[in-house]
């Protein structure tokens, strides 16, 4: 039978009189006697509904002539207790003989509405255990839940994950970044940092997505031909530049997928690699150094630039940083090709750094991870949180940096409004 629609359900009843509520507010002296009267006019709203439903279900409303040659009827009702955000509400359930309706208030089966469940997964994005998340929960709904009812909400999500990671792409990504994030997972009882391999790309319109989540214990031509080959049968069939920091296998593995890709180091990747020699006191001033290196305005001035650092104080005081930069610069030299504007692009684009940041301050707290399925479960979670702002910005440096695409990749991409 077709569900019931929204618009189809009878009108709402009229608003509780003014004299009522403060009739009943009068007697509540105790703020815990407001939250039961509140509680007690929740059920009856709910019960009101539910009601509702059935009547317009069977097509009489109570006391009324069942229709000519209706055989089903009202069949008393069912006592079932429901989690809300304001606690536990014991509804009494209306049935009808036939047991088909099927309510839109509280589905069948369901023990939990909606915000329920989304407190949980909140709490599980933010990094909290399921012990931690059953606490908290007891806490909010002054009701005892079982750790195996958080698990279940949790678990559930897991078919979102999945949706997540084989949903469809874009045909064609102006910029893809592809970093690792490390994390603690336990393999045969050690515990052992595993990467958590990210691909952030910067669709035609300007707003980034992260495509994907990968977690390999060693990379290779292999591993990055298998990730790109599932880019590609999702949709993706090209991508203009590529942002890597020396990823073993990538080049052979992308020029077989997608061979008119551009791949280019990625300078965000050797500013961070630099910057971990450097202390607190002094990055801002390094940083600052370093800029004039890849904001160049030509590869000569680049040279000159990295010159200028090596006879600099901080060469001296960090002699570690020098080298990093001299064993890159081949993969750093293509980028010089790029107009300004699109080098900016790409260094903005390292803000998969950014999203790095925000997911170790959900992991720290959690140890280690016992599987696989459990780190992309709380992983996923975030990204759906993090993401949020990221419909709403588009940044400067891909408006400027887009008529240069345009002309340097011509017919390759079309612009496309969001």
């Amino acid at each position: 039978m077709a569900r019931t629609r929204k618009q189809d359900l009878p009108p709402t009843t009229p608003p509780i009189d003014d004299t009522v509520i403060d009739h009943l507010a009068g007697e509540a002296t105790r703020m815990a006697e407001v939250e039961a009267i509140v509680r007690q006019m929740k059920k009856q709203v709910m019960e009101r509904i539910l009601r509702g439903e059935l009547s317009h279900h069977l097509g009489y409303k109570p006391g009324e002539e069942k229709p000519a040659g209706q055989s089903n009827h009202r069949n008393g009702a069912t006592p079932k207790t429901v989690l809300t955000e304001d606690g536990p509400v014991s509804l009494a359930m209306p049935r009808d003989r036939a047991g088909s309706v099927d309510p839109l208030l509280i589905l069948k089966h369901a023990r939990r509405l909606p915000r329920f469940d989304d407190n949980v997964l909140s709490l599980y994005a933010q990094g909290m255990t399921v012990r931690e998340i059953q606490g908290h929960v007891e806490e909010l709904y002054q009701v005892e839940i079982s750790p195996d009812v958080i698990s279940t909400v949790t678990d559930e999500v897991l078919g979102v994950v999945r949706e997540w990671q084989d949903r469809s792409l874009d045909a064609v990504y102006p910029v893809v970044v592809l970093d690792a994030l490390r994390v603690k997972m336990r393999d045969e009882g050690v515990v052992r940092n595993t990467a958590v391999y990210v691909a952030l790309g910067i669709r035609s319109s300007g707003r980034k997505e992260v495509l994907g989540l990968w977690i390999e214990q060693t990379e290779g031509a292999a591993f990055w031909h298998r990730v790109l080959t599932e880019l590609s049968n999702r949709g993706v069939q090209d991508m203009l530049i590529a942002l890597i920091d020396g990823r073993t296998g990538f080049p052979d593995a992308i020029h077989t997928v997608f061979p008119q890709t551009q791949i280019h180091q990625g300078v965000g990747h050797l500013v961070r690699q630099s910057l971990t020699y450097v202390s607190w006191k002094d990055r801002k001033a390094v940083a600052a150094a370093l800029r004039p290196i890849y904001r160049a305005a030509s590869l000569t001035a680049a040279a000159e630039a990295l010159t200028a650092f090596r006879t600099g104080p901080w060469s001296e005081k960090y002699p570690n940083i020098l080298p990093i930069w001299q064993r890159a610069w081949e993969d750093v030299v293509p980028l010089f090709q790029f107009p300004l504007a699109i080098r900016r692009l790409l260094s903005t684009t390292n803000s998969v750094e950014s999203v790095h940041m925000q997911l170790r301050k959900i992991i720290k707290t959690r140890g280690h991870f016992p599987t696989d399925e459990a780190a992309l479960t709380l992983l996923v979670l975030a990204l759906r949180n993090i993401s949020v702002k990221w419909e709403r910005n588009i940044s400067r440096e891909w408006i400027t940096a887009l008529p240069h695409l345009l002309l340097l990749f011509d017919g390759r991409f079309t612009p496309v409004r969001e």
